[in-house]
């Protein structure tokens, strides 16, 4: 099992999330502020980080910021209802995906399997694709652009590597939240819109007009390239 960084101020929710994680076999460490689990973060070295997005001081948009600034940790914000803009902030700052409080168990469980499973569901294409200056290596998990390896976050990667098996192919935002998130609930499309744009910022060339992630209004998305 995974090793899971919870970073949650409320004493009740931190208890119980750890208590959950900690039956299904999980190694936890809890850290009450956003100061505090950064440093756990350099001691623990988490594969997963849960990170509660109203935190005292040092918020959970500015810790997911830090992160991602040296890190492509998988990120999983928990969140209160009616966090809305919140919630968007903090998928723009490169979480991966978003829990609402308070959530069961089994539904915790299931967002932390989703984050970690590699994405495998393009039999016989080949290990390794170029499309112009990116090269997408499906093995390795690795995309570089011009010869960079870029860092990207474990949902952007699973984005692109889902889009780019079917070139040319429309994918609504329902489909993307079924098959790279493996949610249901089409209200968490924000996930997929966020995702995308952090991902265009990474691969495209002019993030206004994408060559690779394309969007068609009222449909969807795909992979060019054009």
């Amino acid at each position: 099992m995974s090793r899971v960084l919870l970073i949650e101020d409320d004493p009740s929710v931190r208890e119980g999330v750890e208590i959950g994680l900690r039956r299904r076999g999980h190694e936890v460490r809890a850290a009450a502020t956003g100061e505090s689990g950064l440093v756990a973060l350099a001691e623990f070295r988490p594969d997963l980080l849960l990170l509660d997005l109203m935190l005292p001081g040092m918020n959970g948009v500015q810790v997911c910021r830090q992160v991602r600034e040296h890190s492509q940790l998988p990120i999983i914000m928990l969140t209160a209802r009616g966090d809305d803009f919140d919630v968007v902030i903090g998928l723009e700052a490169g979480a991966d995906d978003y829990i609402v409080k308070p959530a069961r168990p089994e539904v915790i469980e299931a967002r932390i399997r989703a984050v970690l499973r590699r994405l495998d569901d393009s039999p016989g294409r080949p290990a390794i694709e170029v499309y112009g200056e990116l090269t997408i290596d499906r093995v390795g998990l690795t995309v570089t652009k011009a010869g960079r390896r870029l860092a990207l976050a474990p949902s952007e990667l699973k984005l692109l590597l889902y889009l780019s098996a079917a070139p040319e192919q429309v994918f609504s935002r329902q489909q993307l939240l079924e098959h790279v998130w493996e949610h249901s609930f089409s209200a968490d499309a924000r996930l997929v819109d966020a995702c995308v744009a952090r991902l265009r910022g990474k691969i495209e060339g002019e993030v206004g007009s994408p060559r690779y992630v394309q969007t068609l209004r009222g449909f969807g998305y795909r992979f060019g390239p054009l």
